[in-house]
């Protein structure tokens, strides 16, 4: 395909960093964006060592100033994966704790759409990637917060599509599923954080961990290659494989579901989370 310049945010590990350098490697034009200053110099230390040439740049998806300085850049893909996630049961959740995962999940990074939607639309032509999330399409017990977030960036995203087809944009969204790359686990250690005393919880969060086997990352990093690169062009794109089947069970399940049905027993999603043990990969994957 012909050279790109793409803007890619959350660049500071994971996925996005990993694809940010792909990309560079396949001669596009990249904008590594970071959320705080000092990822800006370790980031562009390692792209030194690897010789390769990087813009990065601080973008804090929630400041005003940074998504201004950002739209100075006249790009053709946005690759939108910049979001946090905090577990714990919605009884418990802080207040404080549940604005802060809308304010980056779905303000921020809804706001940053807006502003290059707005200068694709101009152009006739521009690409807007969103890293969702299986949790976006389905809820595991203490996801709730972040689940709910990245179910309201699938309603902006799926708007969009419908409203930016006359223009030349194309929308589409990425939804990976349990990935082993920390992300999963550290949503887990949130509680220690909450700035409330431990007894006011339903749940004893230092028996819980993330509810769910966890699979190898690289995978994900290929499909957001692919989707940029124009190997992939399906609207919705959910990995791993194993959880697609999963995802549609449970949506089905929800019509039939009986509310009344086992009061008293625990969910044995639930139960999923005092079992598993922090970075627990699947077998054979």
């Amino acid at each position: 395909m012909k050279k790109k310049k793409i803007l890619i945010t959350g660049t500071g590990s994971g996925f996005a960093k990993d694809a940010a350098i792909r990309l560079a490697e396949l001669g596009h034009t990249v904008i590594a964006t970071v959320e705080i200053m000092s990822q800006v110099s370790v980031l562009e230390q390692e792209l030194r060592d690897k010789k390769l040439k990087i813009t990065v740049e601080k973008l804090d998806v929630t400041s005003e100033i940074d998504r201004k300085k950002a739209f100075e850049h006249d790009i053709d893909i946005l690759i939108s994966n910049a979001g946090i996630s905090e577990g714990g049961a919605v009884v418990d959740l802080p207040e404080e704790n549940i604005r802060r995962q809308f304010e980056v999940n779905v303000f921020g990074t809804i706001f940053l759409i807006q502003g290059f939607a707005k200068h694709f639309v101009k152009k006739k032509k521009g690409r807007i990637i969103s890293i969702s999330s299986i949790a976006g399409l389905s809820v595991a017990p203490f996801t709730g917060a972040y689940s709910a977030s990245k179910h309201a960036l699938e309603a902006f995203s799926e708007a969009m599509y419908k409203e930016l087809r006359e223009f030349g944009v194309e929308v589409c969204t990425i939804n990976p599923g349990p990935y082993l790359t920390g992300f999963n686990d550290r949503m887990f250690e949130a509680p220690s954080y909450w700035k409330k005393d431990k007894k006011e919880n339903v749940f004893d969060y230092d028996k819980i961990n993330f509810p769910d086997y966890q699979f190898n990352p690289d995978e994900v990093v290929e499909k957001i290659i692919a989707v940029a690169t124009d190997k992939i062009t399906t609207y919705r794109n959910v990995l791993p494989d194993p959880k697609v089947t999963a995802v549609k069970d449970e949506e089905s399940e929800s019509w039939t579901r009986d509310y009344t049905k086992d009061l008293g027993k625990r969910h044995k999603a639930v139960q999923m989370a005092y079992k598993m043990k922090p970075g627990t990969k699947v077998k054979g994957y």
